[in-house]
């Protein structure tokens, strides 16, 4: 009985919002983007009580939504006991402004959840400053008149990073602190343009793991490499890159580095913010394109995630994508991806096709290497450790006048390979 009141203690915590959005012609479209909400505010540890949409061809310049449905806003808050209202669309300063003086609540958008969310989820040092930089420049142009809100707020969801007081200084000082945590990222932009190099050197190929908020992305690493990453069902559940090794059946070596997920309405400060990881996707070999097959906005899903590419200047990749969470659904003739060059089904949760991932990965590398068919002399037989780890040995032959090979190397591997016995000539 103790554990079962001190469980609903903390569901009494919780706070509890009314959801708005405004349809924009289509309300079924703008119910699931707040379901979509709802499950962020769950994540961000709140709760939805209500709902409201409004159908309107632009939202009211001063409050985004209309008096009428003001008051019905006012009237939902009140008889839910709300702690506030969340808008699925980021306000203008003026609309929270306006609302919050209309209703005498707390305001939020679904900006200022995200943005929680990975205040909150963020571990490493570098995703922190990335998430200050992010909500400085966010509330940056809400100071003026924010006082009211801001001494309203005390807690709870909108109020985590950098703290409120600092906010509450002039702009002076904010955009000093916004310079100095740019200085500090480049700094660990410039050690991982390093790293990057290095492995070019090393001719190791990269792969960058993309998709949708909790498509199952981290599952895949962990399977891939035996990894034990956090894999939770939840949005955003891991925020920081990650990056692993695998050595494939071949003994190819590969990278493969995890990104942060994406999601529809991804505020525009975060992608700046997150640019320089977001980014490794750029110079990735290829791009593992995870998709959940199960939700029913999948294609909605992956658009989303190919516009997000897009506006990073990524295009022009080999993009395999993988359609998981296959052991929910049935239906597979539905599964199609016409902007990739390959697409597979898998679970990585029941481990259901990913040597079959692994196999269409080599296939892809060894298109990109030449065949060599040589007699190594024991002299240059220090050539072969170079082919066995940058390359892929099909045959390995020890003869009395030196050592017979077949393999797939890298075109650099090759040239110098270029001056060993030919084979057709012995």
């Amino acid at each position: 009985m103790e554990d079962l009141n001190k469980n609903n203690k903390t569901e009494e915590k919780k706070e509890k919002f009314v959801l708005f959005a405004i349809s924009y012609g289509d309300e079924e479209a703008a119910n699931k983007s707040l379901d979509e909400l709802a499950l962020l505010i769950d994540t961000a540890g709140a709760t939805e009580k209500d709902r409201l949409i409004q159908n309107r061809d632009i939202p009211e310049y001063t409050t985004y939504f209309g008096k009428g449905k003001i008051d019905e806003l006012k009237m939902l808050l009140w008889d839910n006991e709300c702690d506030g209202i969340v808008c699925d669309d980021e306000l203008s300063p003026v609309q929270a402004k306006n609302l919050e003086e209309a209703l005498d609540t707390k305001v939020l958008d679904r900006t200022q959840i995200i943005l929680d969310i990975f205040a909150k989820h963020a571990s490493t040092s570098e995703g922190k400053l990335q998430v200050e930089l992010a909500m400085l420049k966010y509330r940056l142009s809400r100071l003026t008149g924010a006082g009211k809100s801001m001494s309203r707020l005390g807690g709870g969801i909108g109020t985590r990073g950098p703290g409120e007081k600092k906010l509450e200084t002039d702009r002076r000082l904010i955009n000093k602190r916004v310079a100095r945590l740019r200085k500090e990222l480049m700094s660990l932009q410039a050690h991982r343009d390093v790293t990057r190099v290095k492995r070019i050197r090393n001719n190791i190929p990269t792969i960058a793991i993309v998709g949708y908020t909790n498509a199952g992305k981290s599952t895949l690493i962990n399977k891939l490499t035996n990894s034990d990453i956090l894999a939770k069902d939840k949005l955003f559940a891991t925020l920081d890159p990650t990056t692993r090794n695998l050595k494939l059946h071949s003994g190819q070596e590969v990278i493969i580095t995890d990104t942060v997920g994406f999601i529809n309405k991804l505020p525009h400060n975060l992608i700046d913010a997150f640019r320089s990881t977001l980014e490794e996707a750029k110079y990735a070999d290829i791009i593992f394109h995870v998709v959940d097959a199960s939700s029913k906005d999948r294609e909605l899903q992956m658009q989303v995630v190919y516009n997000t590419l897009e506006v990073l200047g990524i295009m022009n990749k080999t993009v395999i994508t993988l359609f998981n969470k296959c052991d929910k659904f049935d239906d597979y003739s539905e599964l199609r991806d016409t902007k990739a060059s390959k697409s597979l089904i898998i679970s990585a949760k029941e481990d259901i096709g990913i040597e079959n991932v692994k196999m269409v990965l080599e296939d892809i590398l060894r298109k990109e290497k030449i065949f060599l068919e040589r007699l190594i002399p024991y002299k240059e037989a220090s050539n072969l450790s170079i082919i066995r780890s940058k390359g892929e040995i099909i045959q390995e032959d020890y003869r009395n006048d030196g050592i017979y090979i077949k393999a797939y190397v890298p075109k650099e591997i090759y040239g110098r390979c270029a001056g060993l016995i030919d084979k057709e000539s012995l």
